[in-house]
């Protein structure tokens, strides 16, 4: 049995929780959050030992894995001491507040032998799995753009990060995974509208370094739950709807085996619609199950530290060329160089 615990049962920990103490291979053994109502509620619902911290928790009990679901701010922190225990750490996303704070996060783990992996949960979504093995397989032929609308009401709980730090970095780790490329410019241009301290609407332009154009839509002003992605290629367009985990392919009637002058000439004409069969299951049952996985076969995890910190540093470019009014210039190594905005 996995030795499990949930640092942080919160609004996403509880579920966190909930997971754990329903897989057959997993005992969740202990809880901790500084609320005490929380906890209490944790207690009463999971029958587990509860801790008003993390290093009390870390203290008391031999843990295999660990959950940490815990603002932001303290990300680095709280998993630096739980790899100071020899605990196999998934952290929720963002991967933590700065790069030098990721940085050390993923030395210290590799360094201690321990699996550390990153909340990027919308990777185990069913309709993301079966919109990246059709990529895999060049059902759209070559990809144009990639555009993500992940659009919300407020959430008041929220007051640490604006909607790039916790919004715009799902998306920032889709694109690069199914395109396969890293990004090499972007522009961004951002608001504060109903947020006291953080903004709260992003529009963004990236370009990869395969060619494809990127394009973000995100914020906390709209009533309704949005949360759908676009790939558009030679051969049509995908939708992925990753609210209800639906996946259309839209068919370009006229694109030939191969996109050449004469389908320039003929253009784009709409032909079939397709709903995907998709098997829909909890994503993040999904990732837990994974991050267990990875750390009883000693294998790598789904979603590294490498790709939460890369994540991390393209939502802080964005950040950067908002605030500097720049397109940003992104290097391998993270560099930046702006050239100003037309």
């Amino acid at each position: 049995m996995i030795r499990a615990a949930v640092i942080g049962v919160g609004s996403i920990g509880q579920h966190h929780a909930r997971i754990y103490n329903e897989m057959d291979d997993v005992e969740l053994v202990a809880v901790a959050d500084v609320d005490s109502a929380r906890r209490q509620r944790a207690a009463r619902r999971f029958k587990v030992p509860t801790y008003p911290n993390h290093a009390a928790l870390l203290e008391a009990e031999t843990l295999d894995v660990v959950s940490v679901t815990v603002p932001t701010a303290i990300h680095h922190a709280v998993t630096m001491c739980a790899i100071e225990h020899g605990v196999n750490v998934l952290v929720e996303k963002p991967i933590a507040h700065t790069l030098e704070q990721a940085d050390e996060m993923i030395a210290r783990a590799a360094a201690s032998g321990l699996t550390l992996t990153v909340g990027h949960i919308e990777r185990f979504n069913p309709a993301v799995v079966e919109v990246k093995q059709r990529l895999r397989d060049n059902e759209l032929g070559r990809i144009f753009q990639i555009q993500s609308r992940r659009l919300s009401p407020f959430p008041r709980y929220i007051q640490d990060v604006g909607v790039v730090m916790d919004l715009a970095t799902h998306e920032l780790d889709i694109m690069r995974y199914l395109l396969d490329s890293e990004v090499s410019r972007l522009y961004a241009e951002v608001g504060r509208n109903v947020h006291t301290v953080h903004e709260d609407m992003l529009s963004a332009v990236l370009r990869f370094a395969n060619g494809c154009a990127g394009v973000l839509d995100i914020n906390w002003l709209t009533p309704s739950k949005i949360r759908e992605l676009r790939i558009t290629g030679e051969r049509g367009m995908f939708l992925v709807d990753y609210v209800h985990q639906d996946l259309y392919y839209y068919q370009n009637v006229e694109a030939p085996g191969r996109w050449d002058s004469l389908a320039l000439f003929r253009g784009v004409e709409e032909g079939d619609v397709l709903k995907v069969h998709v098997s829909k299951v909890e994503p993040l049952e999904r990732e837990l199950k994974a991050f267990v996985k990875a750390v009883a076969g000693h294998s790598p995890p789904v979603v590294s530290g490498d790709d939460g910190r890369r994540a991390l540093l393209l939502a802080r470019a964005l950040l950067d060329s908002a605030q500097k009014g720049q397109v940003l210039h992104v290097g391998p190594t993270g560099l930046f160089g702006g050239d100003a905005a037309a």
